[in-house]
């Protein structure tokens, strides 16, 4: 099969997005699958107002054409609700493909937080865009229902997995030269991640986090006594994990969260408040609570092994072929 995926989000960016796309196409790849993704890296472009390190393409849509003919792909995939997405989803109503998309990202509450916007517009707009393709994919049971009742139709599972191999328990001295415990967020600094949730707690030790963004500045300003660390990748994201004794998790929006298997993988338990995400993927590799510093201080009991036995209930290989035996052909 010739797979195209159009994505908003794609390298350099770092998000639970791309790294679904980067490791999903490897799996189909390494099976015989031929897959090209198609990223904003390829147009001119602009950054997203409030994030540098994000480009959207201007005006893609006769590009994409090109792209297509020259593809031929059997089946298309629009990951994301950007102008690539958008310019995808035009032509395939002018052609009469078939296309399938995926729910990654609660915008209507991002954009709500940051602009005061009320959700249901937005909630509005976004079901328009996947309701004229032939499937959402949505990573939970929790978001399935949720879109369900939104008035998505033909919603689709798509778990997510986890690098068994990179993350996983092993020497814990990332931090060394911090007080314990630590307490550890990965992942951007930015305002829809609720991260002063986290840095407010009163809790022990040292808070760590992990990412960088929008609000890193602010928040390192205002809250001194918290190390930021910047991106870590690959083996020193790994050691990030393995040398906290919590990942703490305080986002209310996010519809998966791969930091949350990607720490208990490192048998590094999880704190998180019971939402979308969290009671989803979480289970005894954590703890869950309205009230996050309890769940702080309670997941410092949670055993190591039993947070590693709770990612290995999820794999890559299984995420991509649940994916590829929900695809469509292009042409009806």
């Amino acid at each position: 099969m010739h797979l195209t995926i159009v994505s908003d989000a794609w390298r350099p960016q770092v998000n639970g997005v791309v790294r679904t796309l980067e490791r999903v196409a490897s799996e189909l790849e390494a099976c015989g699958d031929e897959v090209q993704v198609i990223g904003p890296e390829r147009f001119r472009g602009f950054a997203l107002p409030g994030y540098r390190d994000i480009r959207l393409a201007f005006r893609p849509r006769a590009a994409l054409r090109r792209m297509f003919d020259a593809a031929r792909p059997d089946a298309l995939h629009i990951a994301t609700e950007g102008p690539l997405g958008l310019a995808t989803r035009a032509i395939c109503h002018e052609r009469g493909w078939r296309f399938t998309t995926s729910f990654h990202t609660r915008f209507a509450e991002y954009i709500s937080a940051r602009t005061g916007l009320p959700p249901g517009f937005t909630w509005a707009l976004l079901r328009r865009f996947h309701n004229a393709g032939v499937g959402t994919f949505a990573a939970t049971q929790t978001l399935q229902e949720e879109l369900a009742r939104r008035g998505f139709r033909h919603v689709l599972p798509w778990t997510r997995g986890v690098d068994l191999a990179l993350f996983q328990d092993g020497a814990r001295d990332a931090w060394a030269g911090l007080p314990g415990p630590i307490f550890l967020y990965v992942g951007r600094v930015a305002v829809e991640k609720n991260i002063a949730a986290f840095l407010e707690l009163d809790l022990p030790g040292t808070k760590v986090v992990v990412g960088d963004g929008p609000q890193r500045a602010a928040l390192q300003s205002r809250y001194p006594a918290v190390h930021f660390a910047g991106w870590r990748h690959g083996e020193e994201l790994a050691q990030a994990y393995r040398g906290a004794d919590v990942m703490v998790f305080p986002s209310r929006t996010d519809t998966f969260g791969l930091v949350l298997l990607e720490a208990m993988a490192c048998g590094t338990p999880v704190a998180a408040y019971p939402v979308m995400g969290p009671r989803d993927v979480v289970g005894p590799g954590g703890v869950l609570d309205e009230n996050l510093q309890r769940a702080s201080l309670a997941a410092l009991e949670v055993p190591r092994p039993q947070a590693r036995a709770q990612a290995e209930r999820f794999s890559w290989p299984a995420c991509a072929a649940t994916f590829r035996d929900q695809l469509v052909t292009l042409q009806a």
